[in-house]
């Protein structure tokens, strides 16, 4: 998937999650996810080149 697809499905799977795992190969998703990070105030992670994480800090 083309950015933003991976934020926005993030941001929907995070409403009832407390973590999820995104895959994804576009070169700017990890820029993309650790900026919705940022601004909701999750945690983002980096688990490889094309493996991230996003978790709640509560």
């Amino acid at each position: 998937m083309k950015c933003p697809w991976p934020a926005l499905r993030a941001a929907r799977a995070m409403r009832d999650a407390g973590a999820i795992v995104i895959e994804a190969d576009d070169p700017i998703a990890a820029s993309e996810l650790e900026a919705l990070a940022q601004a909701q105030g999750w945690i983002f992670a980096a688990l490889g080149e094309h493996r991230f994480t996003l978790s709640r800090t509560e």
